[in-house]
């Protein structure tokens, strides 16, 4: 989508045909820009339409990647990126396998999605992420219910860039006004909470590279 307020992509997304609704994203992109909080709006695979500079910001430090970087496809940067643990706190349990089902509940919706498509592809060539997708999810889900990878509402971990920030929580807000909607799209933001100040707090990690940003384990249900 040519209206990216924030990070450089790859490749540009096609804009809507009808010029009221282009009209209507220009128009939605400098509100996005007003909101001090990290904020994106996607579409149903996950490609990224439109995302401010807060959100940008959150991910500058992250290496290039082909095809996972975050203001390209979220999904993407969140299951695929060697980079996304040193942004997103306890990336495999409280990130990846919320999204790894949401993604599973994607793909039952939208099957015939080339992007949803080609990223099943790539987690099939992994072969610790297929089982994890295959075998650890159903029961993952069984276990904490489908409320567990619902994202309005959900808070989760970041090692924000900013040290006025830090090692902090975000709640996630769905706010999907009915014209993105129509669309096909959805907006989230990333609400930021107070940084944690107890001793035990955890620095913002090196940047440790991996071969992969796959799961490495599928982490035990919390009870």
């Amino acid at each position: 989508m040519a209206y990216q307020a924030g990070g450089q992509r790859s490749e540009l997304r096609p804009v809507p045909e009808c010029p009221e609704a282009r009209a209507y994203l220009a128009d939605y992109a400098t509100l996005l820009q007003a909101v001090p909080f990290p904020s994106v709006v996607v579409d149903q695979s996950w490609d990224v339409v439109l995302a401010n500079s807060a959100f940008e910001t959150l991910f500058r430090g992250v290496g290039p990647h082909p095809t996972a970087m975050p203001w390209d496809n979220f999904l993407r940067f969140v299951l695929f990126h060697p980079d996304a643990g040193t942004v997103l706190g306890e990336h495999e349990s409280r990130w990846c396998l919320p999204m790894l089902a949401h993604f599973a509940a994607a793909v039952e919706r939208h099957g015939q999605d080339r992007q949803l498509q080609s990223i099943r592809r790539e987690i099939a060539q992994d072969p610790i992420m297929e089982a994890a997708y295959r075998q650890g999810l159903p029961h993952w889900i069984r276990a904490v219910g489908e409320a567990a990878f619902e994202h309005d509402g959900a808070i989760r971990p970041l090692l924000h860039p900013d040290p006025r920030w830090g090692a902090t929580d975000c709640r996630i807000v769905g706010e999907t006004p009915k014209t993105l909607q129509e669309l096909g799209y959805t907006r989230l933001t990333l609400v930021l909470r107070e940084p944690r100040r107890t001793a035990s707090a955890p620095r913002r990690r090196s940047r440790a590279r991996h071969t992969a940003g796959h799961l490495s384990v599928v982490p035990a249900p919390e009870v």
